[in-house]
């Protein structure tokens, strides 16, 4: 009878190191030795976790925390930039030929209507204004003296139109001269403010040369531009009057209110906007044409629904959340976002005030999976919300 010696099973490690000698030999196995050692350990490493069933790695999945909707008045703050213009706002400019006589006015004066602004010489005009004046008394004496005369049948009907012809005339060339004189004065044609002078006193200007401008800032126009998908929200309601702010250049809020009146025709391509203005009132005169700043609109939503951002995802062009039932169950659903603010979105659709959201661990389940859940206080998350975002 063959005895039978029990062989103890060798450990991968062995085997490895067996099957290594056999083929570098005695002589080359201490030259290698540190490293076979390294691989062998490894390849042990690799051959155990190959061994190991698919159960041993399954992970505890653990609590998933939920929240409700919360209900508050919230008001949406959007800036724009913006630029201030005078309802009035011209050029001055020369309109006759000659040298500068007279300036009236100062540099950032405050000037009512009519006032005398400028005067270019007018001693030319104010010669040809008595010539046009005698040529008007000597036609006017002239029809006289010819329509007594055809009274009395002396001059025929004729003479005496052609010296009423040469009356017209007479007082025609007067009153262009008139006009000429009175263009060598400049007056403002409204009250408003002067800015900086273009010419100094003696200069000699031609017809249509710059001299300054005059803004009249009692009313001010704002112009600022609006993102199309904006636009097309405003004119959803045609009814809708926009109230605005200015927000100044120093960071501090204008006193007054402004309200959009104006669309412009015509969006830009080149950046997809289009430009809304804004009427303000000016009292004080404070603002000024050209200063800059930003529009600030406001939008309330009372007792809104909100929701944070976390909970949310997007699959194409629509956001969902996963809402987890009585049993449950996650069910994923479209939610409608009627705004967006910092770390939260404002709900119009697709959620009721009692719904359970998953606000964690959305990578981690799936549409009719079971987990289990603790409810978070919506006031505490969002306060959560607030403090990260601080």
């Amino acid at each position: 009878m063959n005895n039978i010696i029990p062989i103890a099973p060798r450990r991968p490690t062995s085997i490895f190191l067996a099957i290594l000698r056999v083929l570098l030999g005695r002589n080359d196995e201490k030259k290698f030795m540190p490293r076979i050692i390294s691989l062998a350990g490894g390849l042990a490493v690799l051959l155990m976790s190959a061994c190991q069933h698919p159960h041993e790695h399954h992970a505890e999945e653990g609590v998933f925390a939920v929240t409700t909707p919360l209900r508050q008045d919230v008001e949406l703050t959007r800036e724009y930039v913006a630029q201030v213009h005078a309802i009035q706002h011209i050029e001055v400019r020369a309109q006759e030929r000659g040298y500068l006589t007279g300036i009236f006015v100062d540099e950032g004066q405050l000037i009512e209507e009519n006032t005398k602004m400028f005067q270019i010489m007018p001693l030319i005009y104010r010669a040809d204004l008595h010539r046009a004046e005698a040529e008007a008394d000597m036609a006017s004496i002239e029809y006289k003296n010819t329509k007594m005369l055809a009274d009395k049948d002396i001059v025929s009907s004729a003479e005496l139109a052609l010296a009423g012809a040469k009356l017209n005339r007479a007082k025609a060339e007067l009153e262009l001269a008139q006009t000429h004189m009175r263009l060598t004065e400049i007056r403002a044609p409204f009250s408003g403010l002067m800015d900086r002078f273009v010419v100094r006193l003696g200069s000699l200007v031609e017809e249509g040369d710059l001299l300054t401008t005059l803004s009249d800032n009692r009313m001010l126009w704002i112009y600022f531009n609006v993102p199309e998908a904006e636009y097309l929200d405003y004119k959803a309601d045609p009814e809708q009057k926009m109230v605005v702010k200015f927000q100044m250049a120093n960071n501090k809020m204008f006193d007054q209110e402004g309200k959009v009146e104006t669309i412009e025709a015509d969006f830009d391509n080149t950046t997809g906007n289009i430009a809304f203005r804004a009427t303000f009132p000016n009292p004080t005169g404070l603002l000024r044409h050209g200063e800059t700043g930003n529009i600030v609109v406001t939008t309330k939503y009372p007792n809104a629904q909100m929701i944070p951002q976390k909970a949310t995802f997007e699959i194409l062009d629509r956001r969902y959340v996963f809402v987890v039932g009585d049993d449950g169950i996650v069910k994923q659903r479209p939610i409608s976002v009627a705004a967006e603010l910092p770390h939260s979105f404002i709900i119009d659709g697709g959620l009721e005030d009692t719904d359970h959201i998953l606000l964690e661990g959305l990578r981690k389940v799936q549409d009719g999976k079971h987990v289990d859940v603790k409810l978070e206080e919506p006031a505490e998350v969002f306060a959560q919300l607030k403090y990260h975002a601080e």
